[in-house]
């Protein structure tokens, strides 16, 4: 048995709202993760859960921070499954280039070459079934099928939907903030500018995935302040 040592994020994700609400998938993935990491000397710094649809990788704020959690504390992140990380090969394997340390209890000895071929392999899948969708669509509209909004008028958002997409928001940005501040502190000698530069230098990058700014540091700064 491998005895694991060093810190750990963990990274869960399931791909509808209703598993996320339930639970289904999630403690299956927690528990493959701890027997996984069972033996040695480690710590499960923290654990990040997303519930989202695989199909976007640019739509995964949990993920965001938790490459940025391994940035601050210098952790491996470490998934139940290869495929809940991403089936995007570009994506994986530029996770290798920009030093995130990252391992998949179901294939740990999984190197950039397997990864890149099983991503592949996967994202080809991904393809189909897309195709294989916007056949099925084409030959219900040939049909007469009415697709997409009967009444033809775009969907609005009510006043406490919006308030809790507010709310969300807001608390994403705190978490990443509270996240953030022992680097912040460590940089806070520097002025605003010299921070961000310092922050892409490291390879953490904003919660939106982005590069910094001076005015990105002032807002953070501000928000930790409160």
């Amino acid at each position: 048995m491998v005895r694991h040592k060093g810190k750990f994020i963990s990274y869960l994700r399931v791909s509808t709202k209703r598993q996320g609400e339930s639970g289904l998938g999630l403690e299956a993935q927690r528990a493959s993760v701890t027997t996984f990491l069972n033996g040695g000397s480690w710590q499960l710094v923290e654990e990040y859960v997303e519930v989202e649809s695989g199909k976007d990788d640019n739509n995964r704020p949990a993920l965001i921070k938790a490459l940025a959690a391994c940035k601050v504390y210098d952790a491996t992140l470490v998934i139940a499954k290869l495929d809940r990380l991403s089936r995007d090969p570009h994506f994986l394997t530029g996770l290798q280039k920009a030093g995130v340390k990252f391992i998949a209890a179901d294939m740990p000895e999984a190197n950039e070459m397997v990864i890149t071929i099983m991503a592949a392999v996967a994202g080809a899948e991904r393809r189909m079934i897309s195709e294989r969708t916007k056949a099925a669509l084409q030959a219900a509209k040939a049909r007469g099928v009415k697709l997409g909004n009967p009444t033809g008028k775009p969907p609005t958002a009510t006043p406490e939907s919006r308030a809790r997409g507010g709310e969300a928001t807001s608390k994403l940005a705190k978490d990443f903030a509270e996240r953030l501040h022992p680097v912040l502190a460590e940089l806070s000698g520097l002025s605003a500018n010299a921070a961000a530069k310092e922050l892409d230098r490291r390879g953490i990058a904003t919660a939106r995935g982005g590069k910094w700014s001076a005015g990105k540091v002032i807002g953070l700064r501000a928000r930790i302040a409160d």
